[in-house]
């Protein structure tokens, strides 16, 4: 079926080689199956936990791939990798539990547990732990693997529950901080209007302080002003013969006395 999926050239050589390492790990179970000794079943197990190793990195490899190119993909295609990418999961943790079981039928410890992250399907049950794998046929082994599998599958739909939950808490606690924002936004324009009030509130009063002392300035000039015309018509009054100092327009100059008058009349002078 995956032959008929559209893929890139990335993506195929990574299911290749995913697809090369579950026919070697079928091979080895069934040649481990067939071995007596409790030494080269240890030593097959190691070299089957390392394949295992390496088919994990490449289905984690193929699920990067698969996002990087999920937005140029058709959905049904998307579809069709999603589903080969679990059903190539679903095998894989297939023979992580034949891996499991015989495991502890040789109750070798030396040997480092292949966890693949599947919860409580990674731990083994207590009637694996009695299962002798030389007495087991390889359709009991598929059925253990199918069991692992189902546990598997229900870790997940937790897993996504869990996940549903964390979003809506997610969501909310942006919807909360988004709020939060808006009202900081708020608060700080109005700070910047009350600061811009408070710089045209000064401009204000510089331009009133300006004007009463241009008020003042032209004040003092009138007075000056006032002055000087109040000392000239003094003057004038005390000394109207001095001529360095000029008649004010508007002002008459003083009346001559009636003795000079006479003086100069002919008809009194013939008296």
């Amino acid at each position: 079926m995956a032959s008929n999926i559209p893929m890139s050239p990335q993506l195929e050589q990574i299911h290749g080689e995913i697809r090369d390492h579950f026919r070697a790990l079928a091979n080895g179970f069934q040649r481990l199956d067939k071995m007596k000794d409790s030494t080269r079943q240890s030593k097959q197990l190691e070299e089957l936990t390392e394949k295992m190793r390496d088919c994990k990195r490449l289905v984690k490899d193929f699920d990067r791939e698969l996002k990087d190119e999920e937005a140029n993909n058709p959905p049904e295609v998307n579809k069709q990798l999603n589903d080969e990418k679990q059903s190539m999961i679903k095998e894989l943790n297939s023979y992580v539990a034949l891996r499991k079981t015989y495991m502890s039928t040789l109750g070798n410890k030396k040997i480092e547990l292949f966890d693949m992250g599947a919860g409580p399907s990674a731990e083994p049950t207590p009637d694996e732990n009695v299962q002798v794998a030389s007495a087991m046929s390889n359709q009991e082994l598929v059925d253990a693997g199918m069991k692992r599998m189902d546990e598997t599958d229900q870790a997940i739909q937790r897993s996504k529950q869990v996940v549903e939950q964390t979003l809506e808490v997610g969501t909310q606690t942006a919807a909360n901080l988004k709020g939060q924002t808006d009202q900081m936004g708020r608060v700080v324009n109005h700070l910047d209007t009350i600061q811009f009030s408070i710089k045209k509130a000064s401009q204000l009063v510089k331009e009133i302080g300006r004007q009463v002392a241009t008020d003042k300035c032209i004040m003092m000039f009138l007075f000056l002003i006032v002055c000087g015309v109040i000392a000239i018509i003094v003057v004038k009054i005390v000394n109207p013969n001095n001529k360095d100092i000029r008649d004010i327009p508007g002002l008459a100059p003083p009346a001559q006395s009636r003795k000079l008058l006479y003086l100069r009349n002919p008809e009194y002078m013939g008296r």
